[in-house]
C-alpha cells in the first residue's frame, strides 16, 4: 500500500511512514465533510465563520516552530523560509477574517425595467477537495482552505506524499480552532482514491496546485463529471531586463526571482531575457552571483535527477553551462545555461530547481516574443527604467501576472494565478474567495 513518508532530503534518510488511508477511511472522511457542510455551513454566520478563520491565523502563529520544523525535515526548507512561509499563511487566513462579510456580502443589480429587486447572493457550494503540492506546505493550503472555509465551504485536503507531518499540525490547528468536525478534513488518500473521490457527487468542486500533469489529469476526471476546477499549474516565468538605472541591483533581483525556495517556486523567474545592449554585462554579473550561491537541497533524490536529465538534455542540443559544482544527492549546484536553442527540448520546460536560462533578445518586440515562446503563463518580471514601456510590455505579456521593478511583491490582497498550460482560476484576494461560491440569483417581483 503505498505511504506518505518523512524522507530528509539532506541525508536521504526516511524518518516516518504514514499508511494511506483505506477506502473506507476515505469515503468516512466525505460523509463527515458533507454532513459537517448541511449543518455548518449553510447556516452559519459569515462573522462566525469569519471567527474561527481568525483562530487559524492565530495557532499559525503559536505554532510556528512547529510548522516550520516539519517543512524543514520533510522538503529541505531552510528554517528562516519556512518561518516566513508560516507566517504569510498566517496573515492570508486573518487578511480572509477580516474580509469575508465584505467580500461575500449581497450584491443588488438596478433592474432595466419591471418592478420588483434583483440582488446575487454569494452561497457555498458544498464539499471542496483540495490537491496540494509539497514545495510550500502550509502556503499552498491557506491559498485554499482560508478562502473556502470563510465561504462556508467544506474542506477536503489531500497533502503531498512526503508531507504528512505539515497535513497532520494542519488537521490539529483547525480542530484547535473550533471547526465542527468534517468542515476541515486531512486525508492520506491515493492518486487512484483521488480519482474516484473526484466522482463522487458530494464533491462539488476540485482545487489543485501542482505539475501540469496531474492537473491535466484532475481536469480531464473532473470534466468527465463536471466539477469546477482550479488549476495553478507550472511556470517558465520570463525576467526581461530592457533598461535599468543600475544593473547590480537588477541582477540582485534577478537573483532572488530564481533562488526562491532553492529555485522550487511556480513562479520564480526561470527564464532570463536580456536587451542585446545589456546582455554581456548582465551575463556576468548575474552568472557570478548565482555560482556564488550555495543552495540547500532540492526536495528529494528524484527532483534532483529530474532537473539533471534537463540540464544534460540542453547541453548536448549545444547549451552552455556555468555551475558552482556537481550534483550530490538531493543537492544541486546552481548554475546558468546560455546559448539554449529554440529547438531544444529545454527551451519550453520548467527547470524547477536553482538553474537559470539567459537569452539574449534583439529589441524590444524580440523580447516580447521570447517570453511568450512558452506553453506556460504564470508571471512574469519587466525590469526598465522607462515607464512606458514598461506598461506596453506589461500589456503583451501573455501571463496571469506580471511584477513590473520587483521581486516578492506577492501579497494576500492580490490574485494568483495563470493562463495557458499554468492553469485558470485566481487564488488570493477578493477573486479567491469567488471560486467556489454560488452567485445566486434572487428576483423578486413584488
Amino acid at each position: 500500500m503505498t505511504q506518505y513518508a518523512v524522507t530528509d532530503p539532506r541525508t536521504g534518510e526516511r524518518i516516518s511512514d504514514v499508511p494511506t488511508d483505506s477506502d473506507e477511511q476515505v469515503l468516512a472522511a466525505v460523509a463527515s465533510a458533507q454532513d459537517a457542510f448541511i449543518t455548518w455551513g449553510r447556516t452559519s454566520a459569515v462573522a462566525d465563520r469569519a471567527k474561527l478563520v481568525r483562530r487559524v491565523s492565530e495557532l499559525h502563529t503559536e505554532r510556528r516552530e512547529e510548522l516550520a520544523g516539519a517543512m524543514n525535515r520533510e522538503m529541505g526548507k531552510a528554517m528562516d523560509d519556512a518561518l516566513g512561509e508560516v507566517d504569510f499563511s498566517a496573515a492570508i487566513y486573518g487578511y480572509y477574517a477580516d474580509h469575508a462579510e465584505e467580500f461575500l456580502a449581497d450584491e443588488p443589480i438596478d433592474l432595466l425595467e419591471g418592478e420588483g429587486s434583483a440582488v446575487v447572493r454569494k452561497r457555498p457550494l458544498g464539499v471542496i477537495l483540495g490537491i496540494m503540492p509539497w514545495n510550500y506546505p502550509a502556503y499552498q493550503v491557506a491559498r485554499f482552505a482560508g478562502p473556502n472555509l470563510a465561504a462556508g465551504n467544506a474542506v477536503l485536503l489531500k497533502h503531498a506524499p512526503q508531507c504528512p507531518d505539515s497535513a497532520r499540525i494542519l488537521q490539529e490547528i483547525f480542530d484547535a480552532a473550533g471547526f465542527p468536525k468534517g468542515a476541515y478534513v486531512n486525508i492520506y488518500a491515493s492518486n487512484e482514491q483521488i480519482e474516484e473521490l473526484i466522482g463522487d457527487p458530494r464533491i462539488q468542486g476540485v482545487s489543485l496546485t501542482g505539475s501540469e500533469r496531474a492537473g491535466s489529469a484532475v481536469a480531464a476526471t473532473a470534466g468527465r463529471h463536471l466539477k469546477k476546477v482550479v488549476l495553478e499549474l507550472g511556470g517558465s516565468d520570463p525576467f526581461l531586463v530592457l533598461g535599468s538605472d543600475d544593473l547590480d541591483a537588477t541582477v540582485d533581483a534577478a537573483i532572488s526571482a530564481r533562488m526562491e525556495n532553492t529555485g522550487q517556486a511556480c513562479n520564480a523567474g526561470k527564464r532570463f531575457i536580456v536587451a542585446d545592449e545589456l546582455h554581456d554585462e548582465f551575463v556576468a554579473k548575474f552568472t557570478a552571483k548565482m555560482l556564488g550561491q550555495e543552495p540547500g537541497p532540492l526536495s528529494s533524490q528524484l527532483a534532483a535527477d529530474r532537473l539533471d536529465e534537463q540540464v544534460k538534455s540542453a547541453v548536448a542540443g549545444g547549451a552552455h553551462l556555468e555551475a558552482n559544482g556537481e550534483p550530490h544527492g538531493a543537492f544541486y549546484p546552481s548554475g546558468v545555461l546560455t546559448g539554449v536553442s529554440e529547438d531544444s527540448d529545454a527551451f519550453h520546460q520548467e527547470l524547477f530547481g536553482p538553474v537559470a536560462m539567459v537569452f539574449r533578445a534583439k529589441d524590444e518586440a524580440d523580447a516580447v516574443r521570447i517570453a511568450n515562446d512558452t506553453p506556460y503563463g504564470l508571471g512574469s518580471y519587466v525590469y526598465t527604467n522607462d515607464s512606458e514601456q514598461a506598461a506596453r510590455v506589461a500589456d503583451q505579456i501573455d501571463a496571469g501576472m506580471v511584477f513590473v521593478n520587483g521581486v516578492g511583491a506577492e501579497g494576500v490582497e492580490l490574485p494568483f494565478g495563470g493562463v495557458k498550460r499554468s492553469g485558470f482560476g485566481r487564488e488570493l484576494g477578493r477573486f479567491g474567495i469567488e471560486e467556489f461560491v454560488n452567485k445566486k440569483l434572487i428576483r423578486t417581483v413584488s
